[in-house]
């Protein structure tokens, strides 16, 4: 009952039986230091313009607060930055008979359906935020006052509500059932993941199963059928539909890995956020779970729900002793390599921006377990 199990069903690999045959085509890209997030820089600068236009509305609070938030989301971009790479790796032809006089235009109107995923799925992540500040009752986010904090609660459920709306809207104009379907599972699954995070019984918050399951669900959900979403817009046959999946699913559960390391590992100025947030919460991550794989009275301590700031700097202490941060280290690093072979096997194609982009994905997941802020 004790165990962490690292062996979750759950995870297992939808393409085991298409990625035996594995094309190495990002092994034959001519080496380079390549910048996923400059490859698609044009890209990311017409899609927040487009996010700003979307959310004018009319209610001056809701209209401050639309533009507050996007302080908040100001960055990277990472999500985005996926689903733009993955939608060049993707678009290698456009299945189907067409007209003559549709060809041209047929990749240009693809690409702004794909682009349009990008922008429903980063306004349902910043929704999610709004809403989680909320529920965690966070001050800050990236260094900066949270919305609930400078404009309180309830504008921050409104705004966030306001978005989840617009971002319907935006889905409905894509009239495909298989990819609102897909988002409103990944919409489900965020408030699945929040719901489950609550729980207060011993046996699932010490499971590691448990663990990635809530992580997938708050995570990798949404990346990976945004992932699929993109895919399936371009037409793309079942087995590179789910290996877009995959990539999407193994690079969300690496990010969320790295992010419950460095809350123990970063300090409140490079995290945006007090360090030890999750802890202090009585949130146990993996590196705690694992800790407890070698102290097994860490379950005792776990058990009293870490209200008591001792008991906090009692776990600590266990952790400072174990392997538990290194092990969550080489999960994170074990998803990555799986996001990493979902890219390798694509059908391979000699197309230099569709090389390009995969070999950004494959970059991609090392700066994600690298990364320290």
């Amino acid at each position: 009952a004790l165990g962490c199990r690292e062996n979750y069903s759950w995870g297992s690999c939808a393409f085991n039986g298409f990625g035996r045959q594995i094309h190495r085509q990002s092994s034959s890209i001519v080496e380079e230091q390549l910048d996923p997030f400059s490859l698609v820089e044009n890209e990311l600068s017409m899609l927040a313009n487009r996010l700003r236009s979307m959310v004018v509305v009319e209610v001056p609070k809701l209209a401050s607060a639309a533009e507050y938030l996007f302080k908040l989301a100001e960055g990277k971009r990472f999500r985005p930055t996926v689903l733009l790479l993955m939608a060049t790796a993707l678009n290698v032809h456009i299945p189907g008979p067409v007209s003559d006089g549709v060809i041209d235009s047929l990749p240009m109107e693809l690409r702004k359906r794909q682009q349009r995923i990008a922008e429903i799925t980063e306004m349902i992540h910043v929704a999610s935020r709004l809403h989680g500040d909320v529920l965690d009752d966070a001050d800050t986010r990236r260094g900066i006052g949270s919305l609930n904090f400078v404009m309180g609660n309830k504008i921050a459920v409104l705004a966030g509500d306001f978005l989840l709306s617009r971002a319907c809207g935006a889905l409905a104009s894509l009239k495909n059932t298989e990819v609102v379907a897909l988002l409103a599972t990944a919409v489900e699954h965020l408030v699945t993941g929040e719901t489950m995070q609550m729980t207060t019984a011993s046996e699932q918050r010490c499971s590691m199963e448990y663990y990635m399951q809530k992580t997938y669900y708050k995570t990798a959900s949404l990346i990976s059928n945004s992932c699929k979403a993109v895919a399936l817009l371009a037409g793309q046959t079942t087995e590179v539909s789910m290996l877009a999946y995959e990539y999407g699913k193994n690079l969300g559960l690496a990010y969320q890995l790295i992010d419950d390391i460095l809350d123990f590992t970063g300090t409140s100025t490079s995290l945006g956020k007090g360090s030890l947030s999750d802890i202090r919460h009585g949130i146990i991550t993996a590196p705690l779970l694992y800790a407890m794989e070698e102290f097994p009275q860490l379950h005792a301590v776990f058990d009293r729900g870490l209200e008591n700031p001792a008991d906090v700097d009692l776990a600590l202490g266990y952790l400072g002793k174990s392997r538990g941060i290194q092990r969550a280290r080489e999960l994170a690093a074990k998803h990555a390599n799986l996001a990493s072979s979902a890219i390798d096997s694509l059908p391979e194609n000699d197309d230099e921006d569709v090389q390009r982009s995969r070999r950004a994905l494959v970059d991609l997941t090392q700066i994600v377990i690298t990364r320290s802020k």
